[in-house]
């Protein structure tokens, strides 16, 4: 660990927590019973728990840590269309409507946060400035050209093509080779959302319980018996709203995602000027390798937050900063001497179809699998399959008639992590 690149408060923690503390909530009693036990107090539960307390619901969230201390409050806050496989790769799978409906849910997530931050007021610096998808050699820059240029009809994104001369416009760079703006790509600070979204389930009623794990989800007629350190619930419903943290009180859906490590800094204050330079606009920020840089401005502009994937296994915040930083000095030389006041890593739940899921099995409920692009789709699937236990039809969504894969021997320790992240770093390494 290079000690002289940290500042001297550092801190192993979320550069987001400094403004929107961990909430304090004090333990209620155990109810012995509620409509709706949820299991996950991040975006997806509280957003499917103000769903389903306000259409007259008794409901109880229950969290192994603080609510929202998992990746609800680690992540970038960066927020676009969010569907990884595109539209030609989803119609050899499912078929032509299939994939049109499945593509349109990512535009509909997008426009489900902006409308969800408006009707309910929270503020969280939300803003809509675009992204810059930086194409990371020349190949991926015809390929992204030519995609923006030939989008599938009723599908299309406002797509800005800029070359490589004209990309310090965007950013103050040489190192991609042009790249794509996607104007309606938008931004958040993810703790301050999660704070405003807890707050609004508070107020309806819902029962929120923090430390306080699941051990086991046992099926009892005619509902379910939830056992928790304090003892037993009884419910009607169970969601599974648990993604990256999925454990063992919920095999099967624990069986279908991966959990993967993403890797995040914040720089100290960086002068105006200089960012000005580097970062002339607001936008979100990444490239287009497979093992992906994601990055942003703060929202005040002075400093810059910096995530990836930088070891092809889980690694410490600590080991992982110095790498980050050494990626942001490629990207930017004149920031050679800037340090790290914060390092964090959080868990991601990727699939093994690259596609969120959502539905229920042994009439357990669960909505999971974002893979690295859930600050949109994870609120808006948590209120989907709300509607859909509370058996309305505005439930329904694209992924509805997509099975949930799983692969033989696997567990939810994806053991293959490693060598998977090597092959695909060196994939991105081809055609420099």
């Amino acid at each position: 660990m290079q000690s002289d690149i940290f500042t001297e408060d550092f801190k192993t923690e979320p550069y987001w927590w400094e403004r929107t503390p961990r909430p304090d909530i004090s333990a209620p009693p155990l109810p012995e019973k509620a409509d709706v036990v949820i299991v996950g107090a991040g975006y997806t539960g509280l957003s499917a728990a103000l769903v389903l307390a306000r259409a007259g619901r008794s409901v109880l969230v229950f969290d192994a840590e603080d609510a929202g201390w998992g990746c609800s409050t680690r992540n970038g806050g960066q927020i676009s269309r969010s569907v990884k496989p595109g539209y030609e790769q989803l119609t050899r799978r499912y078929g032509a409507n299939t994939a049109f409906e499945i593509i349109r849910e990512g535009s509909r997530a997008l426009e489900w946060v902006e409308g969800f931050v408006a009707s309910e007021n929270i503020q969280c610096d939300f803003a809509v400035p675009g992204k810059f998808t930086g194409a990371h050699n020349p190949t991926q820059f015809e390929a992204m050209a030519r995609a923006a240029k030939n989008q599938p009809e009723g599908l299309e994104e406002p797509l800005e093509v800029v070359t490589r001369a004209e990309q310090q416009r965007e950013l103050g760079t040489d190192a991609y080779y042009g790249g794509i703006v996607n104007t309606s790509a938008a931004s958040l600070d993810p703790a301050m959302f999660h704070q405003g979204m807890l707050q609004r389930v508070r107020e309806a009623g819902v029962t929120v319980m923090t430390h306080c794990p699941v051990t086991e989800i046992e099926e009892s007629a005619p509902g379910f018996r939830v056992k928790v350190p304090g003892g037993i619930v009884r419910a009607r419903n169970v969601l599974v709203a648990t993604n990256g943290y999925t454990g063992a009180e919920s095999g099967w859906q624990r069986r279908r995602v991966i959990p993967i490590g993403s890797y995040v800094i914040a720089t100290d204050a960086i002068p105006k000027g200089l960012m000005d330079r580097i970062m002339p606009t607001d936008r979100m920020l990444g490239d287009s390798r497979k093992v992906v840089y994601y990055y942003r401005p703060s929202p005040d502009r002075s400093r810059i937050v910096f995530g990836g994937r930088v070891s092809s296994s889980e690694t410490d915040p600590l080991k992982s900063a110095p790498l980050l930083r050494q990626e942001l000095i490629r990207l930017f030389p004149e920031l050679s001497g800037v340090r790290v006041s914060h390092s964090w890593m959080g868990f991601v739940a990727y699939t093994f179809d690259t596609l969120a899921h959502v539905g229920c099995h042994e009439n357990i409920h669960y909505a999971m699998g974002y893979c690295g692009s859930g600050v949109s789709m994870s609120g808006y699937l948590g209120m989907r399959v709300a509607q859909q236990m509370l058996g309305l039809k505005e439930g329904r969504t694209g992924f509805d008639v997509i099975s949930f894969p799983s692969r033989p021997l696997y567990t939810g320790r994806p053991w293959f992590l490693s060598a998977s992240v090597a092959f695909y770093r060196w994939r991105d390494g081809l055609n420099r």
